[in-house]
């Protein structure tokens, strides 16, 4: 008997030491990623010669020159490449995607299932765009909160996904989903269809938003270009109703992200406290100033207001109500966006894609530089800036020891050619290559 327990025992203590050598080999197992150049987003220099080496999910170290690991290592050559943290959008809808007067029709003739299908095919382009981290502004029926489970679970591949749900507008107001309709259909959609009056509906459609898993809420403080409603900056929700829902959020550890094009509108969000202002057409010295005094964020989605000025000029592209309002208010958000870089507004990426098409994000960099914004600066505001917004920089946003290992490389150097970046060749999200 003491023979046996003694067999047994010795038997325990082998299996025991092998899975420790499996466990072993296992964590010492790296990816090893060489480039020419690295940008690592925490200043703004670039390095040379560097490889960064990731273990599981994380950045473990960065080296000079071109170290290719040991035995059981990965090794990435991207030489004559630069290297650089994943990018982040901060103002997408995956959901859904512009394609002229059939757009219109999509919520009468589309059901839940049809935007969630496409949202999976929208969400590939973009992380195979280079931008592992999106923002998404805004959908229909919680779309965005199935998708991101589903990338989270490994099921669909896309960006890792920080949504807002469905918006919260005020009745007529820009995210009002019947604007447009008949009144036979029209309704009175309320705060759980993110449509609010008064302090008390938007203190709930805060906290619908939350039940229904949103990370982040989403208001349209004034009028929009592409709403079947005719002022695309009217003030659309008076003080108390904005202050309500920044309070409600505060309490439940969420930002507040705001559409506004006119003033008045951006005045009163920016004085409830609101984390950042998308669009930002008419805003001027006075704004620029709140901007600065409460560092509040500004994400311009210039790229949006390029393309809608040019659709404009096409008949029949859209509703003769929305045309006017995209022919004069698209045009403006470049100039915008350069007062605002040039008087020190925080600034952080964002295209409004679904609007322009899915996989074309990276186009905004070449209209910031176009605008007076460094090459630098630019990726900077998609990488460390976008990081800040989401409340998320202590794990991501540059390329640092400790970090989640979220990395993107284009061939050359987009501080000498800002129009790579619409070319990224490499892409890890997570510690996981999604395309090489």
């Amino acid at each position: 008997m003491i023979k046996n327990l003694f067999h047994h025992s010795h038997i325990a203590k082998v299996a025991l030491v092998s899975a420790a050598i499996l466990v072993a080999t296992h964590a010492q197992a790296a990816t090893h990623i060489f480039a020419s150049n690295l940008i690592t987003s925490e200043d703004s220099k670039m390095q040379s010669d560097k490889t960064v080496i990731v273990e599981n999910n994380k950045i473990i170290s960065i080296v000079d020159g071109k170290d290719q690991g040991g035995e059981g290592d990965t090794f990435i050559d991207l030489t004559g490449s630069t290297l650089m943290p994943g990018l982040m959008d901060m103002h997408v809808h995956l959901s859904s995607q512009n394609e002229g007067p059939s757009s219109y029709m999509k919520r009468f003739t589309d059901n839940e299932a049809d935007f969630a299908i496409a949202a999976v095919d929208y969400a590939h382009k973009t992380i195979m765009a280079g931008f592992t981290t999106v923002r998404n502004l805004g959908d229909s029926n919680n779309e965005t909160v199935a998708l991101r489970k589903s990338i989270n679970e490994g099921v669909s591949v896309g960006p890792r996904i920080y949504t807002a749900a469905k918006s919260i507008a005020t009745t007529g107001g820009h995210a009002d989903p019947t604007n447009g309709s008949s009144a036979e259909i029209m309704g009175d959609p309320g705060p759980r269809d993110g449509v609010i009056n008064g302090i008390a509906e938007a203190r709930k459609a805060v906290r619908q938003r939350y039940k229904d898993g949103a990370d982040l809420i989403k208001i349209t403080a004034t009028g929009g270009v592409l709403s079947v409603a005719k002022s695309g900056q009217n003030p659309q929700f008076m003080t108390d109703e904005i202050e309500a829902i920044v309070q409600t959020a505060k309490d439940y550890g969420m930002t507040v992200a705001v559409h506004a094009h006119g003033k008045e509108g951006m005045r009163r969000a920016i004085i409830a406290g609101v984390d950042s202002i998308e669009h930002g057409t008419y805003m001027d010295k006075e704004i620029i100033k709140l901007m600065r005094k409460h560092d509040v964020y500004y994400v311009p989605t210039i790229l949006a207001g390029n393309f809608v000025a040019q659709k404009a000029k096409i008949d029949g592209y859209f509703p003769e109500l929305v045309r006017p309002k995209a022919l004069a208010i698209g045009p403006l958000i470049q100039k915008t966006f350069a007062r605002a870089h040039e008087n020190g507004v925080l600034i952080a990426f964002g295209t409004d894609s679904g609007v322009s098409a899915h996989g074309d994000n990276a186009q905004e960099f070449a209209l910031m530089v176009e605008a007076g914004m460094s090459e630098m600066d630019a990726i900077r505001s998609a990488t460390l800036n976008a990081a800040k917004l989401l409340k998320i920089d202590k794990e991501l946003g540059t390329v640092t020891q400790g970090k989640l290992a979220d990395l993107v490389a284009v061939k050359g150097n987009p501080l000498e050619d800002i129009t790579l970046m619409e070319k990224i060749d490499f892409v890890m999200k997570d510690g996981k290559i999604i395309k090489s």
